[in-house]
């Protein structure tokens, strides 16, 4: 079913026959720094709300999102950059969303879910991938950034 997210979409959801009472697996991954701080709550309240015990849930988590979004910002632009000498012409740069916002597994912990995250650095490394950098600001974000799962309680 899409919809945007701007609009009413757990209602949406049930109408079209989504069943709360079910476990239920989302994946909101790649979607948090294009949200508001407040809509990533909202989203995240949502989400508890629609699921029941044993429901799955997989995003990410940027540990101090506000500092590091406008270096995220910075690199969206060099890639967008780098798109458009190869005839691709969207930029979504003016997407993200700086500003202080609560870290995702400390949220869904204190609202009924069993989160862990897992940093872009221990994956990489875990599949023998380098993430070295000479960029200090670029290595902390690499640090800061990851991976989580969650299982509503």
């Amino acid at each position: 079913m899409a919809i945007d997210l701007r609009h009413d979409w757990a209602a949406a959801l049930t109408q079209a026959g989504f069943d709360p009472g079910q476990r239920s697996a989302w994946s909101a991954e790649g979607l948090l720094p294009f949200l508001p701080p407040e809509a990533q709550d909202r989203l995240l309240d949502h989400l508890t709300a629609l699921s029941t015990a044993g429901s799955r849930l997989a995003t990410e988590n940027l540990a101090n999102a506000g500092e590091s979004v406008p270096m995220m910002r910075d690199r969206m632009h060099e890639a967008v950059d780098r798109w458009r000498q190869h005839g691709f012409d969207v930029d979504m740069t003016d997407l993200w969303y700086a500003g202080d916002r609560h870290d995702v597994i400390d949220y869904l912990n204190s609202h009924g879910w069993d989160a862990a995250g897992t940093s872009v650095a221990e994956l990489t490394a875990a599949h023998g991938i380098s993430t070295q950098t000479d960029d200090e600001d670029e290595a902390a974000m690499f640090r800061s950034l990851a991976y989580v799962t969650a299982r509503r309680t």
